[in-house]
C-alpha cells in the first residue's frame, strides 16, 4: 500500500538544550535589551588542538560549526582551513572510530589531519561493489571511512582509509556530500576502468588503523554521564548529555542502514535522524520531521520505514 509520507508539515520540536552562546545576552550587550534581565552567557569553551602529523599545541573556542572550528584551527597554525581533511578526537592516528563528527566531549583533544601527497589511481570496476564506505567532513571534502575486507578496493593497497576523494574521472567532487560521491561511484559502469584522484592525510609516520575499521558510536563518543558540545549545520551549538544507551543502539542501527542503502557512514546524521523520531507517533510524522531537518537527502520511503523500525525496536528493547 502506498505510504502517506510527507503529506503534511508538522511544527518543529522545541530545542531544549542549553545554548553555548546566549543570543539574549548578546543582544543586551549591544544595547538592544535590559542586560540585568537577560540570562548570563556561559563561559566560552576552549579545546586543545594539534596538527596530527606534529605541531605545538594550540587552543580554539567559541565555534558553532565544524566550518568555524576548521577556520580557528587554521588561524592557530597559520594554514588555510581548506588544508584540513578531517579531525580525530584524542588520537593523532587515522582512526575512523575517533572521527570528529557533530559532537565534541568537553575534555576532548582535537587533532587536525591536513592534506598530504596527491595520487592518481586507475581502477578496473570488475565487480558491482567497490567495497568503499564514504563519509565527509561537513565542509565539502568526502573521504574514505572504510574499506571492506576481501573487496575490490581492498586489493589496491595504494587506496587507504582517510584518503580524500578529489575527483572521479577528472570530475571534481570537492563540495559534494558523501552520498553524492557514493552515488557517482556506484553509477560507474561495470567492466570499465576509471580514475580516482586522491589526497592522503599528511603523517609523520605510519599510523593508520586497520583498513576495514568503521566508526562505532560506543568508541566515537566519550563515556556516559559527561557532556558534549553538539555542533549543528543550522542553529547554535549546544551543550548536551551524551545519548542514552537506548539512543546509542538506535543510532548504531541507523548508521548501519545508511551504509546498506547509501554506501555512507555518518554517526552525526544517524543521531539527527534518531532525534527527529524521538517524539513521533507514526512513520508519517517521522517522514515529515526528516523532510524538515534533512530534506536535501530525499530519502526513499523504504529507507524511512526501516529507520522508523530501528527506532521503534530500540525503544522496545528488541536489540
Amino acid at each position: 500500500m502506498p505510504l502517506r509520507l510527507r503529506g503534511k508539515k508538522k511544527g518543529k520540536s522545541k530545542e531544549t538544550s542549553k545554548l553555548v552562546e546566549s543570543e539574549e545576552a548578546a543582544a543586551a550587550a549591544r544595547g538592544g535589551g535590559d542586560a540585568a534581565a537577560a540570562p548570563p552567557a556561559p563561559a566560552q569553551l576552549l579545546f586543545h588542538t594539534q596538527l596530527a602529523h606534529g605541531s605545538p599545541t594550540g587552543r580554539v573556542g567559541g565555534f558553532a560549526s565544524v566550518r568555524e572550528l576548521y577556520e580557528q584551527i587554521g588561524q592557530a597554525f597559520r594554514i588555510p582551513a581548506a588544508e584540513i581533511i578531517f579531525c580525530t578526537l584524542n588520537t593523532h592516528k587515522i582512526d575512523m572510530d575517533k572521527l570528529l563528527g557533530g559532537q565534541i566531549g568537553l575534555e576532548d583533544f582535537i587533532f587536525a589531519h591536513i592534506k598530504g601527497p596527491k595520487k592518481e589511481v586507475d581502477v578496473l570496476k570488475s565487480e558491482d561493489s567497490l567495497g568503499l564506505t564514504i563519509t565527509d567532513n561537513g565542509t565539502g571534502y568526502a573521504f574514505i571511512k572504510r574499506i571492506k575486507e576481501d573487496s575490490l578496493v581492498n586489493q589496491i593497497k595504494v587506496i587507504c582509509v582517510g584518503d580524500h576523494i578529489e575527483s572521479i574521472n577528472g570530475k571534481k567532487v570537492v563540495g559534494c556530500r558523501h552520498y553524492e560521491v557514493a552515488n557517482l561511484l556506484k553509477g560507474l559502469e561495470k567492466g570499465q576502468t576509471f580514475k580516482l584522484t586522491l589526497i592522503e592525510p599528511m603523517k609523520a609516520f605510519e599510523m593508520i588503523e586497520p583498513r576495514l575499521k568503521s566508526g562505532t558510536l560506543s568508541e566515537a563518543k566519550i563515556s556516559k554521564g559527561r557532556e558534549t558540545l553538539r555542533l549543528r549545520s543550522k542553529g547554535p551549538a549546544t551543550v548536551e548529555e551524551v545519548p542514552s544507551e537506548i539512543e546509542e543502539k538506535a543510532i548504531k542501527k541507523v548508521d548501519d542502514l545508511l551504509e546498506t542503502y547509501m554506501g555512507i557512514r555518518d554517526i552525526e546524521l544517524a543521531a539527527t535522524m534518531v532525534e527527529a523520531g524521538r517524539d513521533k507517533n507514526n512513520p508519517d510524522e517521522f517522514a515529515v520531521a526528516l523532510d524538515e531537518a534533512l530534506g536535501d537527502f530525499a530519502f526513499p520511503d523504504e529507507f524511512v520505514f526501516d529507520v522508523w523500525g530501528a527506532i521503534g525496536d530500540a525503544k522496545q528493547g528488541r536489540f
